[in-house]
């Protein structure tokens, strides 16, 4: 997709969450792979968290992220899994935001060209709580690298055309 370089490039301040209940941080590769391409990409890192794959402390942590200022879109990667214990797409339901179902319904897309039918066991998904992204991505890297390098890597450059999520940010609590 086009990027347009007489657009000046905006930061964006994003957290990055992993829900998971066997990875730390020496085993988180799908959170350092987000760390590594959306700072690549010249946006800020505005915090990071491993969190267990329970609902209440999932919500608990996105509650705060979408309440700080400093926070202005949030990826998460893991439990977005049809198994008891993932249940990332519930707690984006419980914030109350907007649903963004084009994201979840391209990464399958995306992710069908790498992985073919097993693509259906995903249920990414993403939505706006109170004026934050939230982007919720499978747990593998190989999903990762598919939702960034084929929808937020340029959703979330202010000079991708013809339009992008950073120049909506203006926006996002409008009544």
């Amino acid at each position: 997709m086009p990027i347009d370089e007489s657009r000046t490039f905006r930061p964006v301040n994003i957290a990055v969450m992993t829900i998971s209940d066997t990875r730390g941080p020496d085993e988180d590769t799908s959170g350092d792979l987000l760390v590594e391409r959306l700072t690549g990409a010249g946006h800020n890192l505005a915090d990071r968290a491993i969190v267990r794959d329970d609902i209440d402390t999932i919500v608990a942590r996105l509650h705060a992220w979408v309440d700080d200022p400093a926070v202005d879109c949030i990826l998460t990667t893991g439990g977005t899994g049809v198994t008891g214990r993932d249940v990332t797409p519930e707690a984006l339901a419980r914030l109350g935001g907007k649903d963004i179902p084009g994201f979840g319904e391209l990464f399958r897309w995306l992710s069908y060209q790498t992985i073919g039918t097993s693509t259906i066991q995903s249920r990414a998904a993403a939505s706006v709580v109170r004026g934050t992204y939230i982007f919720a991505l499978p747990g593998s890297t190989g999903a990762v690298r598919d939702g960034w390098d084929g929808i937020l890597a340029s959703q979330l450059d202010s000079r991708h055309k013809p339009c992008n999520f950073v120049e909506l940010m203006p926006r996002l609590m409008e009544r």
